[in-house]
């Protein structure tokens, strides 16, 4: 009886599956609509009262994202007051919506990766993943990867798609 070798363990293929680069943390909320103006205007004195009696703290180490529900014209400033609140707080915080956050969690613990790891690596990066954007993850794993890498593959190691091959 012949001896069953895995030949995908033995090629050097290394696996990337993008759930490792999801969010971990629950994502918090900041709705500038709820310091307006009987809901249509931002009075600098309350707003700027707010940012000094908000406790900022709770925000620490969390992922945030900051934006204004209602359809009012809010200005840039009172973004920046809450970013400037947030940036010895927060892990990662974006002044827009809950998308804009989670791609931009997704691209932080992408960019973490060890680069040293896949210099001329065998890279097949996973197709089924519970991550949300996929396709935004995949092309943020390649603009990493691709400078470092010997080739890049979609899907997986028994039926995989070429995506590149260093020349």
């Amino acid at each position: 009886m012949a001896e069953i070798v895995n030949r995908v363990k033995n090629s050097g293929i290394i696996s990337m599956d993008l759930s490792n680069y999801k969010p971990q943390k629950q994502f918090l909320e900041i709705d500038i609509a709820t310091q307006l103006w009987q809901g249509i205007a931002l009075k600098e004195k309350d707003f700027r009262a707010w940012i000094k009696e908000n406790d900022w703290t709770k925000y620490q180490n969390q992922y945030v994202y900051v934006h204004c529900s209602a359809d009012a014209i809010v200005p840039t400033w009172a973004f920046m007051l809450v970013g400037s609140c947030l940036i010895d707080n927060a892990d990662i915080f974006v002044i827009g919506g809950v998308q804009e956050l989670q791609k931009e969690v997704i691209r932080k613990n992408i960019r973490s990766i060890n680069l040293e790891d896949y210099i001329d690596g065998r890279i097949i990066i996973k197709g089924c993943s519970d991550i949300p954007f996929p396709e935004f993850a995949m092309v943020e794993l390649m603009q990493l990867l691709q400078p470092v890498a010997k080739s890049i593959m979609y899907g997986e190691p028994c039926s995989s798609v070429p995506v590149f091959k260093k020349k």
